[in-house]
């Protein structure tokens, strides 16, 4: 008897048209992210990233396709090797990609000159570090730490910016301290503050609760969210923590350099009138029609080398390749 593979993964693609959350600012007196573009702020299609060693060419990142709107907060997960920080660097402006377009905010990725890039850097994006040490000056205070982007770019009225965004991410306490004075989950927290100092449409973190215990995690993950709303600042986190999906609305997979599958999460009220977070997992399907398989459903169903395929009215069945019963016709079609 066959066996169907059924997941409402295999019928969408949220990454092309991801519903966008608000990008308010709310009534906060600090100033939000800054955009002077339409559409989203993260738009990446084909990227393609070949490194070259000792003649040996290893592709990173092998036509991968993503679209983050603004506002939206996203997390970035794969395993080691499936090209999450090859794909940060490029967005953060530190690489090129080999193939491909990406506009970060209506930046173009590709055509960026040595001087657009600086600027791209102190005004576009800001960046978090996993390594706590990597993210703040040690002999300068918090509070210092976070006006130095300003003083770089010569922003005025850096005072009260300084402390409103300490206060925003719960470390208005610790203004005066250094780093050294600081917990794990307080550096990161004011590292965030530090990357927001500028206004950026972008908030690019990489690994941000990698060296914090489950407690500090949490604080980290929230505050960068409570902070994401408050401004309408775009966040893409890379992370191998599986409670990054607690506070992220967007959960996105990569594999073998493409994305491969997004969990989205909403809240609905329920006919108890309790309200629920709500996830539903998608297989994305890119522009030539290909999908990949949740690695989970591969192995449980034996599916290797080539499937068999069968169209229903509003869906589509994947079965093992059996070849004592192949489907013809109207039934189904053989696929590689």
């Amino acid at each position: 008897m066959n066996t169907t593979a059924s997941t409402p993964a295999a019928t969408s693609a949220p990454t092309s048209a991801p519903t966008s959350p608000p990008t308010s600012a709310g009534t906060s007196s600090l100033t939000g992210a800054v955009r002077e573009h339409a559409g989203p702020d993260i738009w990446c299609e084909d990227l393609v990233r070949i490194y070259s060693t000792e003649g040996v060419e290893v592709q990173a990142l092998q036509g991968l396709n993503l679209v983050v709107d603004p506002g939206d907060v996203v997390a970035l997960v794969g395993a080691s090797g499936s090209g999450k920080s090859t794909l940060l660097g490029i967005l953060s402006g530190l690489d090129r990609p080999t193939g491909g377009r990406a506009r970060v905010a209506g930046v173009d990725l590709l055509t960026m000159s040595r001087a657009q890039r600086v600027d791209y850097q102190r005004h576009v994006v800001g960046f978090v570090w996993q390594q706590t040490s990597r993210n703040l000056l040690p002999f300068l205070s918090a509070a210092d730490n976070v006006a130095l982007p300003m003083v770089i770019t010569g922003r005025r009225e850096r005072t009260g910016r300084v402390t409103e965004l300490l206060e925003l991410l719960g470390v208005a306490d610790c203004a005066d301290r250094r780093p050294a004075q600081l917990s794990g989950g307080q550096q990161q927290r004011v590292a965030i503050a530090t990357a927001l100092a500028n206004s950026p449409a972008v908030l690019l973190a990489d690994e941000p609760t990698g060296e914090l215990d489950d407690a500090a995690s949490e604080q980290v993950l929230e505050a960068m969210r409570a902070a994401a709303g408050e401004l309408g600042t775009t966040v893409l986190v890379v992370t191998h923590d599986p409670t990054v999906s607690d506070h992220v609305r967007r959960t996105v997979q990569i594999r073998d350099g493409r994305t491969s599958t997004e969990v989205l999460r909403q809240k609905v009220v329920g006919a108890d009138g309790v309200e629920r977070t709500v996830a539903r997992e998608y297989t994305v399907i890119d522009r030539a029609g290909r999908i990949q398989l949740p690695r989970q459903h591969v192995e449980e169903l034996g599916l290797h080398d080539r499937v068999r395929i069968a169209k229903e009215s509003s869906h589509v069945q994947v079965w093992p390749d059996d070849q004592d019963h192949h489907l013809t016709g109207a039934e189904g079609e053989e696929t590689r």
